[in-house]
């Protein structure tokens, strides 16, 4: 395992590394959103507090990150978390593709993950460009077809991820989530074979930068309670 990630990684830092030389113009853009979730319908033990964060780079780079921080059974602390640490390098093809890779971390042991793929963002592909603007639709899929972990199983994964802004309702009003769908692990009996874990996000402009959200979440890595449906606040800072 350890001489097939030494390659990959090679092969990887091979293709990036160029672009430092003769790195492109770009504009500084990103953005810090805090999420609060005081309310849990069904899991108390689900994420309580998330922050999502997300820049452009040089050398047409780009990141995304966020950590969950979950709550306990009687919602006065937190538990465990969740993070995802993605970096995505644009090919400069008119096909949206991006080559990606992805570091995973979780509370507890051998829960650690390296994910390498290939992006493809359809709202800012030629073909489909257009009517994506008309849907004020972003869309990307994501295809991690290598993880590298402490299980011997070849484990690969489906990301979704949308951003719908509402203009013909609300300028203030917008949904967004994500779905991930992962093939071959080794589960314990009982688990799907595939499982799913998914969130869509409701969120309302209150005031300035401050937002008033739902959302509801779907973890089939869980063997009771499934869905799960949060509510609370969210404050976001672009730049």
């Amino acid at each position: 395992m350890c001489a097939r990630l030494t390659t990959t990684l090679w092969l990887l830092a091979s293709l990036l590394l160029p672009t430092h030389a003769q790195s492109e113009a770009f504009t500084p853009r990103g953005m810090l959103d805090f999420n609060l979730y005081p309310y849990q319908s069904d899991v108390d033990t689900d994420s309580v507090f998330t922050l999502n964060t997300a820049s452009t780079l040089p050398g047409r780079l780009s990141y995304f990150g966020f950590i969950n921080l979950a709550g306990q059974n009687d919602g006065t602390d937190t538990t465990g978390y969740y993070a995802e640490q993605s970096l995505y390098w644009k090919t400069g093809a008119s096909y949206g593709l991006d080559l990606t890779a992805q570091a995973a971390f979780a509370s507890g042991e051998d829960n650690d993950k390296l994910r390498l793929g290939v992006r493809w963002r359809a709202h800012d592909t030629g073909f489909s460009r257009a009517l994506f603007e008309y849907l004020h639709l972003n869309y990307t899929l994501n295809l991690h077809f290598v993880q590298f972990d402490h299980s011997s199983a070849y484990v690969w994964q489906l990301e979704h991820a949308f951003y719908l802004r509402m203009p013909y309702l609300s300028e203030r009003l917008y949904l967004g989530g994500f779905m991930d769908h992962t093939f071959n692990e080794d589960l314990p009996t009982g688990f799907p074979s595939n499982p799913v874990v998914a969130e869509a996000q409701l969120g309302y402009r209150l005031w300035d930068r401050l937002y008033l959200v739902g959302e509801y979440r779907i973890n089939q890595y869980r063997r009771s309670d499934v869905n799960n449906f949060a509510a609370g606040l969210e404050y976001k800072i672009t730049f």
